[in-house]
């Protein structure tokens, strides 16, 4: 049997092929998806901890009770190198240009984040590194002198100091570490000490120690000694800790995803599912085919001895082989997709950092191929237990070749309504504790179970009403000739093969449609997200002060030249102010900070004007952490006192924000006559690239001479823009695959159809029905199939999509339901065109022979 089975596969190779390329793709698509989740997980971390450069633990404590010896977690055996995670800012500048520049101490060259383009790192207290567009921006090289100017404090205050040290390199960002800042200069680690502690009165001791173990350490080891010696433990839950960088990493990630890790696991594996799934029915198709090929044959080897079991055995084994040969090439192809993949992004310069190779884990390879075989098997259960019931007289007699089709029970109905039912309910139970009691752990349970449990009921369900479906869509387009009615007449010859089939491409465009309407409805959430945490686009701020302490204004000139710069859309001024509250104490008067500004002008600028909501003539708006410290709510009346007088206003809590709180410019005139500008909310035009935008703005503040710092927020933003839009690629470019592998099964049905209406075909021929009209018909029958499926498909991909992003956005804040009328447009257009290419082969079979031969075959 082993023999024949392997000569019937040589035969049928043509036949194998099709199914072969299905478990290929579909093990590809797995490797690729396990890539994928690698790649971007490490991408994420990477990102995060790009200030920790290649650090392998992070030592962490309080800003109360700092690392207090950070040279004593040196010594420790196993430690390489150590470097404290502080920073500090100053004014560079060089003749009438300045740069307000974060600095770093320099460290060792595992733990330092930023890369030398030219030149070296500073190594004595008269050297400087600056980052390399500084250096083109304020016109310096290797070896110029510029002008360092930073606080001190004194008794008396502050007081600004004035170093001229040399330029001895400039930097590169490699994994935009200080992109928000525009970089970071790096002075000596020792002259960075003594700034520091002269800018604070004091030394100042680190909340956070990067550490670099030497070659050979055994990092439990290490972590454990270092945890001793901070007086911690090795979990980050703990005051002061000892984790790997990456759980570092992890911890801040999920801190900004609320917790919310497991969703991305969830929707990896559900990617590697559906290929299979899919794959699963156009190997089931498939291998019907098979048995309707070889019926004589098995007959006749049941009349020459072969029992039910060595039949069956047989189909299988055969499923066996072309599982594992299939899976391999899979895995191989997956990998190579992968690496192609990362080579295309590095070519791009992408500027997400991306590593440079795969990280071939052991599920990587196992893992595909244990599920493309065990999935081609079970696919190949049902199409060996037919060739069993085969009967041995069929290799004497004519008989119509086997089929799968049965008529569907009334059992299978009602669990298939049950299952839609339910599942739908649970979907709608999901979008609602998504948005309104805002539970995204329990919605997103609740909308994952909901979603499957209605797919079920909805394709275990597709064999009672998706073939009458296709059958009315083809009487729509009966009346275009014989061969639209006979391609609809032909849907419902074997409804169950029609509607898996349909099925099939129905997975594809569903989850298709459903990634692009919830990539849609992400994309307006995760921007209103984005706005939230980024209210403007960018902000220039005063960095010096004034006799009397207070933060010094910005000079008109500098102002119009912001105003007027490229790219710059809108512009609001900005005082800041500190008010005293003197009815909130008995003994010394609470102090409130607010930003003061022209309502009407800031929404122009703000991301999120709604931030605004509230702020009225007469009202102080409170973010809600400043107004839970100063014990007022909503609608409350609440006293400010300025140095020219006293005002009472109505108090409006700022549930968007947490400690932002603002004041019209009209109502401190009522407490302070005198005020000056000193920052500016900058927003960008739409098409503005950020990068460039914001060096224009820094170019015009270094041109002006003065010392201001500007916050180039938006070149952040873009970042997670890129990133998002990246991630939402990969989805759509890995669930395209499931199309794919549908189309496939749609050609595999209509050549089971080609083979048991062979006879049928011959029939048509005979009594007049041309070879352009047979072709006609099987063109109109996958087209319909394929139509059908993909026009379903969008219809619950929609419904899908919106009910997830409602269960997983929500907690967000207000979701934007949106449809992608262009994705879903595509992949209509793409089902339709593939439907259509899928008839040509099996047209092609029915039309080889002629209809004399045809109707003697039997």
């Amino acid at each position: 049997m082993l023999r024949i089975t392997l000569a019937q596969m040589r035969r049928s190779s043509g036949r194998l092929a099709a199914a072969g390329i299905a478990i290929v793709i579909s093990t590809a698509f797995v490797a690729v998806t396990l890539l994928a989740s690698g790649v971007i997980t490490q991408t994420t971390y990477d990102s995060i901890a790009a200030q920790y450069a290649d650090a392998d633990l992070v030592v962490g404590a309080t800003a109360e009770e700092p690392v207090t010896d950070v040279a004593a977690l040196g010594e420790i055996e196993g430690v390489e190198a150590v470097a404290p995670m502080s920073s500090t800012y100053a004014e560079v500048s060089a003749g009438s240009r300045s740069v307000f520049q974060s600095i770093l101490p320099t460290a060792d060259d595992r733990l330092m984040p930023l890369e030398t383009a030219s030149g070296s790192m500073p190594a004595a207290d008269d050297e400087v590194a600056l980052p390399a567009d500084v250096a083109d921006r304020l016109g310096l090289e290797v070896g110029d002198p510029v002008n360092l100017t930073r606080d001190v404090a004194t008794d008396g205050g502050w007081e600004r100091v004035t170093e001229q040290p040399t330029v001895v390199g400039t930097l590169d960002d490699p994994y935009g570490a200080y992109s928000e800042t525009g970089g970071a200069a790096v002075v000596d680690a020792d002259t960075f000490a003594t700034w520091l502690a002269e800018e604070n009165g004091t030394a100042t001791d680190p909340s956070e120690v990067a550490v670099a173990l030497a070659p050979g350490a055994d990092l439990a080891t290490v972590q454990a000694d270092l945890a001793t010696a901070v007086d911690g433990t090795t979990s980050i839950d703990d005051a002061r800790w000892v984790v790997p960088t990456d759980e570092r990493a992890a911890a801040v990630a999920a801190s900004l995803t609320g917790g919310q890790d497991m969703v991305f696991l969830i929707f990896v594996m559900t990617f590697a599912a559906i290929a299979l799934v899919v794959a699963g029915l156009v190997i089931t198709n498939t291998f019907q085919v098979l048995v309707a090929q070889r019926a004589r044959t098995l007959a006749l080897l049941r009349c020459v001895g072969a029992d039910k079991a060595q039949v069956g055995r047989s189909v299988l084994t055969e499923a066996t082989i072309l599982g594992a040969i299939a899976s391999v090439a899979g895995v191989l192809l997956g990998m190579l997709f992968g690496q192609g993949a990362l080579w295309v992004a590095h070519a791009m310069d992408v500027s997400v950092p991306l590593p440079t190779t795969i990280a071939v884990t052991w599920q990587v390879v196992v893992l595909p191929l244990l599920v493309g075989v065990l999935v081609t098997v079970g696919a190949a259960f049902v199409p060996a237990r037919v060739a069993t019931r085969v009967a041995p007289l069929a290799a004497l007699r004519p008989t119509d070749a086997p089929s799968a089709s049965r008529r569907a029970g009334r059992v299978r109905l009602v669990l298939s309504l049950l299952g839609t039912v339910m599942g739908f309910g649970l979907l709608a139970v999901g979008a609602v504790l998504g948005t309104v009691a805002e539970e995204p752990n329990y919605a997103l349970l609740a909308g994952i179970a909901g979603g499957a449990m209605s797919f079920v009921g909805v394709s275990v369900g597709a064999v009672f009403w998706l073939p009458k479906v296709t059958a009315l869509a083809g009487r729509a387009i009966g009346a275009s000739g014989p061969s639209a009615r006979l391609a609809a007449a032909n849907t419902l010859r074997n409804p169950r093969r029609t509607a898996t089939t349909s099925t099939a491409l129905l997975i594809g465009v569903t989850l298709v449609a459903m990634m692009s309407t919830g990539a849609a409805s992400a994309r307006a959430s995760l921007t209103a997200a984005l706005d939230e945490q980024f209210p403007v686009d960018v902000m220039v701020s005063s960095t010096t002060y004034d006799e009397d302490g207070s933060t010094a204004a910005l000079t008109r000139d500098l102002r119009a030249d912001v105003t007027g710069a490229g790219d710059v859309s809108a512009v609001v001024e900005l005082t800041d102010v500190s008010l005293e509250a003197p009815e909130l104490s008995d003994d010394e008067p609470w102090t409130v900070d607010l930003t003061v500004l022209d309502p009407s002008a800031a929404r122009e600028v703000l991301n999120a004007p709604e931030q605004l909501d509230g702020l009225a003539p007469g009202t102080v708006l409170l973010g809600h952490e400043v107004a839970d410290d100063l014990g007022v709510a909503d609608g409350d009346r609440l006293s400010l006192a300025g140095a020219d007088g006293t005002a009472t206003f109505d108090v409006a809590v700022n549930e968007a924000a947490e400690y932002y709180s603002y004041l019209t410019d009209d109502d401190l005139l009522q407490v302070q006559a005198e005020s000056a500008i000193t920052e500016m909310y900058v927003a960008l035009s739409e098409s503005a690239d950020a990068t460039a935008a914001v060096g224009t703005i820094q170019d015009v503040v270094s041109d002006s001479g003065e010392a201001a710092q500007v916050m180039g927020i938006a070149v952040q933003r873009a970042e997670f823009d890129q990133v998002i839009d990246t991630m939402l690629a990969i989805v759509l470019g890995l669930l395209a695959v499931a199309v794919v592998i549908a189309l496939i099964g749609v050609a595999n049905t209509l050549s089971l159809s080609v083979i048991e209406r062979r006879k049928e075909s011959a029939t048509l021929r005979a009594i007049g029905l041309s070879k352009a009209q047979l072709r006609g018909m099987l063109a109109i029958e996958g087209l319909l199939i394929a139509g059908v499926g993909a026009v379903l498909g969008i219809v619950l991909g929609l419904i899908y999509g919106w009910s997830g992003s409602a269960a997983a956005l929500g907690i967000m804040g207000d979701i934007t339901l949106s449809v992608p009328w262009v994705e879903v447009t595509l992949a209509l257009v793409i089902a339709l065109v593939a439907g259509l290419v899928a008839s040509v082969a099996p047209a092609r079979t029915a039309l080889k022979a002629s209809p004399v031969e045809a109707l003697a075959a039997d």
